[in-house]
């Protein structure tokens, strides 16, 4: 992927001092327009600096609620996204925050190889860190030297257990320096609701 298309580049003083604080979530599923997020993600997400939706959000009020708790909120399209929503927001996001290079994306196909077809449509793109949703289920895992997360469904039903996510990011590394195979200068988790 170019750096021009789909590609942000996001400075900004952190409410944190050294620290980028992002909400994710993923999965939605709101249809219905009296249909709220959990009050505790939306406390949660005015003590963040970012927010990431990493698709099938249905409903585009869903981004108007995240805005009111943060205002700077980083959507793409998922596969069960219509029209509205997937011609506003695209699929595939490539960020550098802090010099961290983030990529992300909804995801497609089985939630047992989704890691591995995350690499094939990331390839080339250098990231440290790759946000998705898809499966429902919450992914937190480093892969050849590349997080991996997945904040789990903030609204499904059939769920184990809804969730969403919280990373911080030190603004003063630049990129994950490796130690041990685990990546330095990140701390992601998955918070059940």
């Amino acid at each position: 992927m170019s750096q021009g298309e789909n590609f942000s580049k996001v400075e900004f003083p952190s409410a944190f001092g050294s620290i980028v604080r992002i909400g994710v979530l993923s999965d939605t599923h709101i249809q219905d327009s009296r249909a709220r997020l959990p009050a505790a993600i939306l406390d949660a997400f005015r003590k963040v600096d970012l927010v990431f939706h990493a698709g099938d959000i249905v409903s585009l009020g869903v981004i108007d609620e995240l805005k009111e708790a943060c205002s700077r909120v980083f959507v793409v399209a998922g596969n069960m996204d219509q029209d509205p929503v997937k011609k506003k927001y695209p699929s595939k996001l490539l960020l550098d925050i802090s010099g961290y290079r983030v990529g992300l994306t909804h995801g497609s196909g089985p939630a047992a190889g989704l890691p591995e077809s995350l690499k094939v449509i990331f390839k080339g793109d250098g990231c440290e860190l790759i946000v998705f949703g898809h499966s429902h289920r919450p992914f937190n895992e480093v892969m050849d030297g590349v997080l991996f997360f997945n904040p789990g469904s903030a609204m499904d039903a059939g769920a184990a257990y809804n969730s969403y996510g919280l990373i911080e990011l030190k603004k003063e590394k630049n990129g994950f320096p490796r130690e041990s195979g685990f990546l330095s200068g990140v701390a992601a988790k998955i918070i059940r609701i």
